[in-house]
């Protein structure tokens, strides 16, 4: 019986470590899974731009009346004022020019419990474009708060100056 017990009292230290280390490893896999589906849809939204469709590049917003847009000199509260004063500064595909982003980095926010449940990204912009309407700016710096909602990234907020 004692040779038994000193083999558990062996064997659980181990157990608990590979335990330990199997639940590092999911959370390390699941932040890069997270990490990649933040990329994923800002690449979707710089795509989306360059084919003319501001209906898509939104998609990436959260569809809520407390999405937010904070521009150099405006503040648009909700997705239908912020897709619309898209459209209106954005009117056709010469003033939407072609969009890219760089320097793009991303810090994941664990909740209370540990889970991810926000994300900032932050980064640069660039349009390349040959005429503009009432939005002037082609480059630009800009942060956005993410929310992970229904195993999906949304952005609930973002400023763009």
């Amino acid at each position: 019986m004692r040779k038994t017990h000193a083999n558990w009292m062996l064997i659980l230290p181990a157990l608990c470590l590979g335990l330990s280390l199997a639940a590092t490893a999911q959370t390390v896999a699941a932040r890069q899974a997270d990490e990649a589906a933040i990329k994923a849809a800002v690449t979707e939204q710089a795509d989306a731009w360059n084919r003319g469709n501001i209906d898509a590049f939104m998609s990436v917003y959260e569809n809520s009346p407390e999405t937010t847009f904070v521009g150099a000199t405006t503040l648009n509260k909700g997705f239908q004022p912020i897709l619309e004063r898209y459209k209106k500064g954005y009117a056709n595909r010469a003033q939407m020019g072609k969009l890219t982003f760089k320097d793009l980095e991303i810090r994941l926010l664990p909740s209370a419990s540990g889970q991810i449940e926000y994300a900032v990204a932050t980064g640069r912009f660039h349009l390349d474009r040959t005429e503009r309407g009432s939005a002037n700016k082609d480059d630009g710096v800009f942060s956005l708060v993410w929310r992970k909602t229904n195993g999906k990234w949304k952005i609930l907020l973002d400023h763009t100056s």
